[in-house]
């Protein structure tokens, strides 16, 4: 699954990078970061959330409550999802991205140095993903009940809507 994630992203963000210009490659690019710090929060507040707010949330029928329990008595599996399998390919397509943006620079005939450029584009990179998703797990530690409740909303939507479950067969008991 991560091989084919991991393609798949590569292979729409550098067709993206080389097809626009330098100005919608640097969003391209801060939408990768971006989508990474996001299922970061998702999986930190998965993983700090309590169970029982959701129990009363889904005894009075509130939509979403039932797979809000689920993705909670699944933590270690949606923390590996967010933080490791979306976060590290987030990660390397971003890398990937910069050192198209890099190569587009220079073969553009700018006049900064490969190497320069290359540390500076990293070390951009680096830096909105650290800050980003230090700043998120704090949001996600804090806020952890309202993520989760709009994270299983969205599937609750997805299950009632196309008939998709991330969870099928599991009753999230213990």
């Amino acid at each position: 699954m991560t091989f084919g994630l991991s393609v798949f992203f590569s292979l729409i963000s550098e067709t993206l990078v080389e097809k626009v210009n330098l100005i919608v490659s640097f969003f391209i690019l801060s939408g990768i970061v971006l989508i990474g710090i996001i299922f970061d929060i998702i999986g930190v507040a998965v993983t700090s959330a309590s169970e029982t707010p959701f129990h009363a949330m889904a005894a009075d029928k509130v939509p979403g409550a039932k797979e809000a329990v689920k993705l909670i008595r699944n933590a270690d599996v949606v923390s590996n999802f967010c933080n490791d399998v979306v976060g590290d390919i987030s990660g390397i397509v971003s890398g990937a991205a910069g050192a198209s943006i890099v190569v587009k620079i220079i073969s553009g005939g700018s006049e900064l140095k490969e190497i320069l450029l290359s540390t500076l584009i990293a070390g951009l990179i680096s830096a909105m993903t650290v800050g980003g998703k230090a700043f998120g797990k704090n949001i996600a530690i804090k806020n952890s009940k309202e993520i989760v409740s709009r994270v299983a909303y969205i599937l609750f939507l997805l299950k009632e809507r196309f008939g998709i479950e991330l969870f099928p067969g599991k009753t999230g008991r213990k």
